[in-house]
């Protein structure tokens, strides 16, 4: 029925370009304080008629735009590490580029029932130690990244390369869990991550013609406006808010993957 009321009008109608920019206000949103925000704008690509891979090519444009703004938000309050976010970002944009190789020729959903359970898994870590989620570990922050940890980012950039959904989820947990941070400092991280590995990708499906860059331009505009309002919140309301926030988005998105609820 909304594939139907969507196609009398053309792509680059008001009307279109209007819902594509709200679509990607709360994709900007989601994705600040956890991730699988994307898959807001997949959905309304996939209704709109665009092909998966070039709405994975599609999506980027916005990714960028938001990282940067985000990453200048956090650095200005003093929670982004610069310097170990720049050393994470060598793995996991390896990782991504080999990832988004398989993008442009593969079709993604074969991966929607894994990537359901291993969002599960994290939901039950946010409940499991939520003091380590909140206030981090200083003793794992404050150590030198391992050829463990490379391995971990590595294998998490494969797959953000291959699909951005849920890429935000594996790197926070990851920040969380292996390197120590806390979760506004996680979240901070993990947006200047993306934003290092994020134009590499965006190259190869520049490369394969699979970008629509007006849409893409559009959907970002909405991703700055959705990421630097949660961004603010983030800062203002602490850790113990951004948690909240993830369980929420994890709960919703997980189901929808394992084909519980559908919209």
């Amino acid at each position: 029925m909304l594939t139907d009321l969507l196609s009398q009008y053309n792509l680059y109608s008001w009307q279109i370009l209007s819902i594509v920019f709200i679509a990607g206000f709360l994709a900007g949103f989601i994705n600040t304080f956890a991730g699988s925000g994307t898959a807001i704008n997949y959905f309304l690509f996939a209704i709109l008629g665009m092909p998966m891979n070039v709405a994975s090519g599609t999506v980027r444009l916005g990714v960028i735009m938001q990282a940067i703004a985000n990453s200048i938000q956090f650095y200005k309050k003093g929670q982004l590490d610069l310097v170990k976010g720049l050393f994470i970002s060598i793995p996991v944009t390896l990782g991504s580029i080999i990832g988004a190789e398989i993008a442009v020729n593969i079709d993604i959903r074969i991966f929607e029932k894994v990537i359901g359970l291993a969002l599960l898994f994290m939901l039950f870590l946010l409940f499991y130690n939520s003091d380590r989620w909140i206030k981090g570990k200083k003793i794992l922050s404050t150590r030198k990244v391992t050829i463990w940890h490379l391995v971990a980012y590595f294998l998490i950039g494969i797959y953000g390369g291959f699909v951005h959904i849920g890429v935000g989820i594996f790197l926070m947990t990851a920040f969380v869990w292996i390197s120590g941070y806390d979760l506004v400092k996680a979240a901070a991280i993990k947006i200047f991550v993306v934003l290092i590995y994020t134009p590499f990708v965006f190259a190869v499906f520049i490369a394969n013609d699979q970008v629509e860059y007006i849409i893409g331009i559009v959907t970002g505009l909405g991703n700055l406006a959705g990421g630097m309002l949660a961004a603010n919140l983030a800062l203002k309301w602490g850790a113990n808010f951004v948690r909240y926030m993830l369980i929420l988005f994890l709960t919703i998105f997980s189901l929808k993957l394992l084909g519980f609820i559908d919209f």
